[in-house]
């Protein structure tokens, strides 16, 4: 990228080079003698400005802006040739342009402002006032409003993709806000179990009631440990409650067999039942959701893969889930994956203090690979109620 801009900076340099040299000669024809060297001085100060525009572009602005104001002034007074010339001109623009693009909203418009107050001084210089508009108006005005259209449209669309950006993780996070609620409601219905079966074995065996109590304690801390992944996170609660959280990982067996019959190979690799039974349900509803997230971008966007692999694996606390396919690689294929889809998913995997990766692989292909925190499980001793029972 850096090499990008000093690139862009040095072709920028010689078309302001190339420019001064042209219009100095085109004065030194038209004008005779040394008017030039005005000219071609104060166009070569603000073209010098524009090339360290991205250093500090509000500065650079308001210094390139006073030059021109300064020449036009200077011309006026001391009968030069019209001032802004093409050079300065050209200068300002860009100066105009990367201000609008990047600096905040009342600075840039009080630049662009300034930029119209000097296109239109033009008019003080002008020497064929009786002609109408003078040409050299004209080009500052125009000049000026391709500045404004250049640097303002890439700021709407930067603003827009920031608000689709922020609408995406925002629904990702009332979705997940929403799974987690039902799994804090389902452990505090089980602390209220605990507590009642508890009462019972107080009564009866006061010598258990220790065991219950643990019990209590247990799904107490489950609970915190799922809420402390609410907090942050907003729930609308004019939004019906969806219920779209798998329980159990056979729904992602069905959503892979759904993706092979167009006609894709796909390697799955599971743990088994024993392993996933004792997952979080959030932490289930998560690989769910970027296995989904991560074949559909496949169907949309690679459609000459022809064989995925999806896997998922645990060591120790770290649940990793990888989907990879062999797509050949296109000129493009970065900047069409890199989609909405994934900003959610990476939403929802950092929600629940994991990570999310996706890129391009070694050779050919594309992999999507998330890794999340998995605690162990904590044993509940669930007869207490059956004990109760007896």
């Amino acid at each position: 990228m850096r090499v990008r801009r000093w690139a862009a900076d040095a072709a920028l340099g010689v078309l302001f080079a190339v420019v001064l040299a042209f219009w100095a000669a085109r004065i030194a024809d038209s004008w005779g003698g040394g008017y030039w060297r005005f000219d071609c001085a104060a166009g070569a100060v603000v073209c010098a400005i524009a090339l360290f525009r991205r250093f500090d572009p509000a500065r650079t602005a308001v210094a390139g802006l006073a030059v021109a104001a300064t020449a036009v002034l200077a011309a006026r007074f001391a009968d030069l040739p019209s001032e802004p010339g093409p050079p300065m001109a050209l200068g300002l623009a860009v100066l105009v342009g990367t201000a609008v693009r990047t600096l905040p909203v009342r600075t840039a418009c009080a630049v662009a402002g300034g930029g119209l107050a000097v296109a239109a001084g033009s008019l003080l210089t002008a020497h064929t006032l009786a002609a109408g508009v003078p040409s050299v108006t004209l080009m500052n005005v125009l000049a000026w409003a391709a500045a404004v259209v250049a640097g303002l449209c890439p700021r709407l669309l930067d603003a827009r993709r920031r608000a689709v950006a922020e609408g995406v993780r925002r629904a990702e996070r009332l979705r997940l806000a929403r799974e987690l609620h039902d799994v804090v409601a389902h452990h505090v219905t089980g602390i209220v179990l605990q507590a009642q079966a508890a009462r019972l074995v107080s009564r009866k065996s006061p010598e258990k009631a220790g065991d219950a109590l643990a019990d209590i304690e247990a799904a107490g801390s489950d609970a915190l440990a799922a809420m402390r992944r609410v907090v942050g996170l907003l729930r609308d609660p004019d939004e019906p409650a969806e219920t779209t959280t798998p329980d159990e990982l056979g729904e992602l067996v069905e959503l892979v067999e759904r993706f092979e019959a167009g006609g894709r190979a796909v390697r799955l690799r599971l743990p088994g039942e024993e392993e996933t039974a004792t997952w979080p349900p959030e932490v289930a509803a998560t690989v769910y959701r970027v296995v989904q997230e991560s074949l559909t971008n496949i169907s949309r966007h690679a459609p000459q893969a022809r064989s995925v692999t999806v896997g998922v694996e645990r060591d120790r606390e770290t649940l990793t889930v990888e989907v990879a396919d062999d797509s050949p690689r296109g000129p493009s294929r970065h900047h069409q994956r890199g989609g909405y889809g994934l900003i959610g998913m990476r939403e929802r995997v950092e929600a629940l203090g994991g990570t999310l990766r996706a890129g391009p692989r070694a050779g050919s292909g594309w992999s999507v690979l998330a890794t999340l925190p998995v605690p162990r499980p904590r044993t509940l001793p669930r007869p207490a109620p059956e004990r109760a029972r007896r």
